[in-house]
C-alpha cells in the first residue's frame, strides 16, 4: 500500500523526520508491517509511505491494510490525502 500524507506544521526535514519516525515504529511494531517513507523526501510537509505485509490469505491482509489505514487517519498532525493498494499472488 502507498499513502500519500500532508503533514501539519512542519518547516524543516528534520521536523519532518521527528512527525514521521515514531509513527512509522509504531506501525511496524503494532501491525507487523514493514514501513518505510518511499517519496516526496524533498518536501517539508508530503510523505508518501508504503506498507507491505507478507501473509496467506488475502482478506487479512486486507484487514490489516484496513488498520494501518485507519491509524494513520487518526492521526491529527497529519492529513491522509490518498491510499493505493496491490495485492500480489503466487501467480502473478
Amino acid at each position: 500500500m502507498s499513502v500519500d500524507l500532508l503533514l501539519g506544521d512542519v518547516r524543516s526535514l528534520k521536523q519532518k523526520r521527528s512527525v514521521l519516525r515514531p509513527m512509522l515504529a509504531e506501525l511496524a511494531r503494532r501491525y507487523a508491517v514493514s514501513v518505510a517513507e518511499v517519496g516526496e523526501q524533498e518536501l517539508y510537509r508530503r510523505a508518501r509511505v508504503g506498507v507491505a505485509l507478507v501473509t496467506g490469505d488475502a482478506s487479512h491482509a486486507r484487514q490489516i491494510l484496513d488498520q494501518v489505514e485507519r491509524s494513520i487517519a487518526d492521526r491529527p498532525e497529519m492529513e491522509l490525502l490518498s491510499a493505493r493498494r496491490w495485492l500480489r499472488s503466487d501467480d502473478d
